[in-house]
């Protein structure tokens, strides 16, 4: 099993960011979590073009709140999927911090 994960995302101004996500040991298959950061990205920007103007910090507290739903779902002792949960956004925002960012070249035709 791979310890990381690539992934690349280009944002709506066309810059590129480039990670490399720390996977869990027991992550079952990293294929499958790279479709879900996929179509969950995709969800969100849909989502944000029919809302109109969302401040960024509004959309990170979203984010975070799903989360903690997400988490508190599963069928656990809840302070086992908190702590979990925290230890992968800890180590996915870290992965974040570290992401190469390239702009896009003005001109380009």
């Amino acid at each position: 099993m791979p310890s990381q994960m690539p992934y690349r995302a280009t944002t709506a101004t066309g810059d590129v960011l480039d990670f490399r996500f720390p996977l869990h040991p027991e992550t079952g298959s990293p294929m499958r979590v790279n479709q879900l950061v996929s179509q969950l990205l995709a969800t969100l920007d849909r989502e944000l073009k029919l809302l109109g103007e969302v401040g960024n910090g509004d959309v990170l507290q979203a984010v975070a709140m799903t989360l903690a739903v997400r988490a508190a779902m599963i069928h656990a002792p809840r302070e086992q999927t908190a702590q979990l949960a925290f230890e992968l956004a800890r180590r996915a925002l870290e992965a974040g911090v570290e992401a190469e960012r390239s702009s896009p070249v003005s001109g380009r035709a």
